[in-house]
């Protein structure tokens, strides 16, 4: 018998073999998806020079991942608590490992957006797989610290990408930003089979939402399909079916949530006027952040006609803020309230991105970047512990897993909006790939604008009471950058409600 098949799940501790084991598996595991996350913005003008397509492409590559990832993250824990966590993780892997590999090799983007679709898909097992792990099998006095630990390992590949990857675009291709989650997979699933214990929840039990997945998936593929190929490609029959069916499928997702037994997100915490609140912030906020990330990105590349490495490198003061303050404004928070930090937090995080208005051809660094990503650095530092507390903190305990599940979904969605919107309402040409024109500053007010009104909503519904539930160590999901626009941080917290 194995040493994984011999342990006893919610037993082990952290400073054991099988503890610090278990440690390894899960940051490596989630760490090649945070890595993938803040290197692949910075590789996207590569990538549109060698593949063509224009910025609708670039749209595909981050949607079609952020797509199959958002729809599906929520299915994936409840795969992983049916079948078996540890099998579910490690059928993540291999599937992000494949689709991965497959992206380095695409000959053209159709196949590079296939694989990112898969991609997606193998984040959605993986990304909840990791904390559903360490909570099944690390016993509850150690809990916390194990998070924290995971958390800040796994970090570490979110704070090294943008470096990563931009040295790696500029001293090799584009398609090393891919390849380099090979060997990192491969070390993760041989660690998981020989050290981690399979554990599952009892036989029987609820069924699996499918419809729920189902309608939320088809919802989202039609309209974000419609949002970026209507501008390129006008209203076709194809176009205005996709619309229709996304419509469809959005509006059935309520209704199916309503009839499931066990409803991938219970839609009796939203009468929770915090919580209702708290995710409507979160929506705000993080449509801002991740369209306002993805074009900064372009636009140092293409309109200032920076090197990746330099573009990648000239975003880390976010990376740092987020790692120093976010702790400290989680007790902060908890402290005083929550409301005064997330209002103040997203005003912050405007004025950030009203200062990036100057990033335009001509600016230098100094004077025209690294003011607007100090100052959203420090807006998000200020929202984004409270704002995870906040939310778990509007549940009653027994929905405390589905409400971080939902608010993690509600910010992937928001970034998956804003790529395939903001380039549409700022103006943007999507058919070329040089720069961006005025239609950046038009995007960065329109972000300022989002996060203006995040910080009002928080004012108006989240309340001054102290949150009773620690928000923890931010997890390096609140670190992803330049890429996909950071998720809430990671809490330790049942893996089923």
């Amino acid at each position: 018998m194995s040493r994984a098949a011999a342990t006893d799940p919610r037993s082990v501790t952290l400073t054991s073999g099988a503890g610090r084991w278990l440690i390894v598996a899960t940051a490596l595991g989630s760490g090649i998806a945070f890595l993938d996350g803040s290197v692949v913005n910075v590789a996207l003008p590569a990538i549109g020079r060698d593949l063509g397509g224009g910025l609708t492409t670039l749209q595909w590559v981050l949607d079609g991942y952020l797509l199959t990832l958002s729809a599906l993250l929520l299915l994936g824990g409840a795969l992983g608590d049916r079948y078996g966590r540890r099998r579910v993780f490690v059928a993540g892997l291999v599937l992000f490992t494949v689709a991965s590999l497959v992206c380095g090799l695409a000959p053209g983007g159709a196949t590079l957006i296939a694989a990112r679709l898969v991609q997606g898909l193998g984040g959605a097992l993986l990304v909840p797989g990791s904390l559903a792990l360490i909570d099944a099998v690390v016993r509850r006095e150690d809990r916390g610290r194990a998070v924290g630990t995971w958390a800040g390992l796994a970090g570490i590949a979110a704070a090294i990408g943008p470096f990563l990857g931009g040295w790696l675009v500029d001293a090799a291709s584009w398609r090393w930003v891919f390849f380099i989650n090979v060997p990192i997979a491969a070390v993760a699933v041989a660690v998981t089979l020989r050290h981690v214990p399979e554990s599952r929840e009892p036989a029987g039990g609820a069924r699996l939402d499918l419809s729920g997945a189902a309608a939320i998936t088809v919802g989202l593929t039609g309209v974000v399909y419609a949002l970026i190929e209507v501008p390129g490609g006008g209203w076709s029959s194809t176009t205005v079916a996709s619309a229709v069916v996304g419509v469809l499928g959005l509006a059935a997702f309520p209704w199916a949530e309503r009839r499931a037994e066990e409803p991938l997100t219970p839609l009796s915490m939203f009468r929770s006027r915090r919580f209702a609140g708290t995710n409507a912030v979160t929506f705000l906020v993080y449509t801002a952040l991740g369209g306002a990330l993805f074009l900064l990105a372009l636009q140092l590349q293409q309109s200032l006609g920076w090197t990746a490495l330099q573009a990648g490198v000239s975003l880390l003061p976010f990376t740092v803020l987020m790692l120093l303050l976010s702790r400290l404004m989680g007790g902060v928070s908890q402290r005083t309230g929550p409301r005064t930090p997330m209002t103040f937090g997203p005003l912050v995080t405007a004025a950030g991105f009203l200062l990036l208005t100057r990033a335009v051809p001509g600016a230098d660094y100094v004077s025209g970047v690294l003011p607007g990503v100090l100052v959203f650095g420090l807006g998000m530092a200020i929202t984004v512990a409270p704002l995870t507390a906040t939310v778990l903190a509007s549940v009653d305990e027994q929905h405390v897993g589905a409400a971080s599940g939902a608010n993690n979904a509600v910010s992937r969605v928001a970034s998956l909006l804003a790529v395939a919107v903001l380039p549409l309402v700022a103006g943007l040409d999507t058919g070329v790939d040089g720069p961006l024109g005025p239609g950046f500053v038009t995007a960065m007010e329109i972000c300022a604008g989002l996060c203006a009104a995040g910080g009002v909503i928080a004012a108006l519904t989240v309340g001054s009471a102290a949150t009773s539930r620690a928000p923890g160590l931010p997890g390096p999901a609140a670190l992803l950058q330049p890429c996909t626009p950071p998720a809430p941080p990671a809490t330790p917290v049942p893996s089923r409600p």
